[in-house]
């Protein structure tokens, strides 16, 4: 493809990946949203819960400032609280879902396009059990937000988050329980978690491309378990020994361009999840990540 990648979506970035360190104070949480904000190759910046509730009209203003679309990560509140969204104890199940909500009110006060979930652990022999849980958790959440977005990120079921959706079976199963009731619903997927999940690409999105409203592009590294990069670390592309580089994200793209999730004019999301490791420039990795999808978009065929 030789025009712009601009021009078939929107490009963005998740902060707290980008910059792990972000986390650590306000000042570091600030100067690098503003490095995101500052750089016009991204459309979106993805945030999660603010680590420090000081930040709250200082982060709106930015974001207001820099005409950038933005998106609330809930997956935060899930891991903080250990919280299961589709457990199979009621009040567990109902607990996340209040804490999930708080998200939804937090991402309608700074205007977010889109609210993002994951689902959580489960028992092998309930599975059938958890899939309708998560059912009832996501028309709860689905009604409650009204117009916004809601979208669930599709993880892996046995490597690192252990998450119940997971294969392509599963998440079928579940989207046949919400479709009809969830209109703003849509899935999240991102190519590092396919390699997880152990699926092609045409297995993991084929059955789902009518309801994609999210994808994420990223690495990952699943041959060692003593490897820093192990799991969902999000590693930058090309890591040593890792599964994505840049035919794997021309493939990625290729598919979202058939589907016409890419599509010129288009203004569907698509970011980046990359984390610096082993003392890796921040800065350097988000460049080598554009080049990477520089190089990986003139692969596209139209």
């Amino acid at each position: 493809m030789t025009e712009d990648i601009h021009s078939f979506c929107k490009l963005g970035i998740v902060h707290s990946q980008a910059f792990p360190s972000c986390n650590e104070s306000e000042w570091s949480f600030l100067n690098t949203l503003n490095l995101i904000l500052q750089d016009s190759y991204f459309d979106l910046v993805e945030i999660g819960q603010l680590p420090f509730s000081s930040l709250n009209y200082t982060v709106h203003d930015l974001l207001r400032t820099s005409h950038i679309d933005f998106t609330y990560c809930g997956h935060s509140r899930l891991f903080k609280n250990k919280l299961n969204i589709n457990s199979l104890v009621e009040e567990e199940r109902v607990k996340a879902v209040e804490e999930l909500k708080i998200g939804i009110e937090e991402a309608r006060s700074f205007g977010a396009k889109e609210f993002q979930f994951l689902s959580r652990e489960y028992e092998e022999e309930r599975i059938e059990e958890a899939i309708i849980a998560l059912a009832k958790s996501t028309i709860e959440l689905c009604s409650f937000a009204k117009d916004m977005t809601i979208t669930l990120e599709i993880f892996d079921y046995d490597i690192d988050k252990c998450s119940l959706l997971g294969p392509i079976d599963r998440v079928l199963k579940f989207y046949a329980l919400i479709k009809e009731e969830c209109p703003n619903f849509g899935f999240m997927v991102d190519c590092s978690h396919i390699p997880m999940i152990r699926e092609t690409l045409s297995v993991a999105l084929d059955p789902i491309k009518g309801c994609i409203k999210h994808a994420h592009m990223g690495n990952t590294y699943i041959k060692d378990k003593e490897n820093p990069a192990y799991g969902d670390m999000h590693p930058r592309f090309g890591y040593p020994g890792s599964e994505n580089d840049t035919q794997y994200l021309a493939q990625f793209l290729q598919k979202l361009y058939d589907f016409g999730y890419l599509k010129e004019g288009g203004t569907n999301y698509l970011s980046f999840e990359v984390r610096p490791l082993n003392n890796e420039n921040p800065q350097l990795v988000i460049a080598g990540s554009k080049r990477c999808l520089q190089e990986a978009w003139k692969k596209v065929k139209k």
